[in-house]
């Protein structure tokens, strides 16, 4: 598979994740003081939010690469 291809259907995924959660977030847990066996810790919510049109442009560009790498030379 040729590395156009790769490409291809990597920014399809990206632009599917896109369209379907609006972006990826996740959750960490930070320790903020330690005493003994307690401790005082607090979640933080981190994200990449997808435009729609940022969306779409990975999508199309996407297809586009798959279908430019396979075709044969």
């Amino acid at each position: 598979m040729k590395p156009a291809a790769i490409v291809g259907i990597v920014l399809i995924v990206i632009g599917i994740i896109g369209f379907a959660y609006g972006g990826l977030g996740w959750t960490t847990e930070k320790k903020d003081a330690q005493l003994g066996p307690v401790e005082i810790t607090h979640k933080e919510s981190h994200g990449i939010a997808f435009p729609p049109i940022a969306s779409g442009i990975c999508l199309v560009g996407g297809v586009v690469l798959v279908v430019i790498g396979s075709r044969k030379s």
